[in-house]
């Protein structure tokens, strides 16, 4: 019996403009980032020039305010987005989550002036963003951060260092936290610090498993002096500005992981139709259909499952809960899809020769950025039972 080959993943996305947006970046993607992915990564090499131009066509912007540069796309669409980068490089899927991470403070906390000053370089200007919170002896722990904030004259002056920071040295702005209090999440407080600041630098990068193509490392603050104007937010309020990024920045993670699983099932898709054994294609065999149909459930479960949580934020409705049971289980279901395509593979799956290897490493790290699985699950289980179990 013939099989059918790969199927247009079908969208329900709410405006003409968001479909036309939609074919535009699968274009983009097609042309310009899937067909060097696998060798870049390999090497190591970092598109910043990419990123640049999606800043000046308005895709690190998309779910920003028009007034300050931004492309007012809902969250559903811009996740669908983000899909699509990341199913062609997690690279490039991840630096966009981030550097919208990054972006966040300003937008959500900044003063109308801030906004003003800062939002129009950051969304369209051509910078790239990143965001500093996990510190080497702080990472779920977050509150027990250390990095200080100490008043300076009409300004303030850092010192410290923040660890596993995406783009690390190649950043145009960090979003910071730094302690200006006592002990505690009351203590904290978000800034704005430029790239290029004195006494702002940036250690080797992480040698890693996946995503070579990515900078992660360490960001050094040896009195890094900047203007009162780049606190974020009021004092002590940092924590609270934190959280609140973490959670749409999971939704960010959720999209990017069923990317990757998506480009693993397409990988295995294709293979199965592909690879003869005992004169039929493999796919053919109800073992391995089996396995097919249940990366393709995961898939599909992952992918609703981000969009409603998206769909929650876009009404305005509390979406915490959502986004962290979407972080979890899409980057779960990654890693099972991703492990699975390589076994479709057999041996061509254990070699670099095919990108179902690659896949498997990418998906592992998203087990573990922006608060690790055991991290989203003891979010979801403080929702479910509230504040007292925690303490009971």
């Amino acid at each position: 019996m013939a099989v059918r080959g790969p199927q247009p993943v079908e969208r329900r996305l709410p405006t003409e403009e968001s479909r036309d947006l939609l074919a535009l970046v699968r274009e983009l993607v097609r042309r310009e980032i899937a067909p060097g992915a696998a060798e870049e990564e390999e090497s190591g090499r970092f598109p910043r020039e990419l990123f640049a131009t999606l800043s000046g066509s308005g895709l690190l912007g998309l779910p920003y305010p028009a007034e300050y540069g931004g492309g007012e796309q809902p969250y559903e669409v811009y996740l669908q987005v983000l899909e699509e980068f990341a199913a062609a490089r997690l690279t490039v899927g991840l630096g966009i989550s981030v550097h919208t991470l990054a972006a966040h403070a300003v937008a959500a906390y900044g003063t109308e002036e801030q906004r003003k000053e800062f939002l129009p370089a950051i969304l369209g200007g051509g910078l790239l963003g990143a965001y500093c919170l996990s510190e080497p002896a702080s990472g779920s722990d977050a509150a027990a951060l250390t990095t200080r904030a100490e008043r300076d004259g009409d300004g303030w002056t850092l010192q410290g260092t923040k660890a596993w920071i995406t783009h690390a040295g190649v950043a145009d702005f960090y979003t910071v936290l730094a302690r200006t209090g006592g002990p505690g999440a009351r203590g904290i407080t978000a800034f704005l610090v430029p790239g290029d600041a004195p006494g702002l630098t940036a250690a080797p990068p992480e040698k890693k498993m996946g995503m070579k193509g990515s900078p992660t490392g360490l960001v050094h603050f040896d009195g890094v002096r900047i203007p009162g104007t780049r606190r974020i937010g009021a004092e002590g309020q940092g924590f609270a500005v934190a959280l609140d990024a973490l959670d749409s920045g999971r939704l960010g993670i959720a999209a990017c992981a069923v990317g990757v699983a998506q480009a693993a099932l397409d990988t295995a898709h294709g293979y199965a139709l592909e690879r003869q054994q005992f004169g039929r294609p493999v796919a053919d065999f109800q073992g391995l259909r089996f396995m097919l149909a249940d990366m393709a459930t995961q898939l599909a479960a992952g992918r609703a499952l981000y969009v409603t949580a998206a769909r929650r934020r876009d009404e305005g409705l509390p979406f915490a809960q959502e986004a962290a049971m979407a972080k979890l289980f899409c980057t779960d279901a990654a890693m099972r899809v991703t492990t699975d395509a390589v076994q479709v593979l057999g041996g061509y799956g254990y070699t670099a020769d095919f990108p179902a290897e690659r896949y498997m490493r990418e998906a592992k790290v998203l087990q573990i950025v922006e608060g690790t699985n055991q991290i989203q699950r003891m979010v979801v289980a403080r929702h479910l039972l509230g504040a007292e179990a925690d303490r009971g």
